[in-house]
């Protein structure tokens, strides 16, 4: 899988928005429903800074 560090090709007019996740695996409920959360916010926060026309 290849990420935002990755060299490779650009899209003029793109971003990327690289963010580490903890993985859940192993991990109490307690743990995986925060991991969720913080991957909601995040999501919400992106679409919330698009414009959309």
């Amino acid at each position: 899988m290849r990420g935002c560090g990755d060299a490779g090709l650009t899209v003029p007019g793109r971003r990327c928005l690289g963010r580490p996740v903890t993985g859940p695996e192993g991990e109490p409920i307690a743990v995986v429903r925060a991991i969720r959360n913080e991957i909601d916010t995040h999501i919400t926060d992106l679409l919330s800074s698009m414009r959309i026309t």
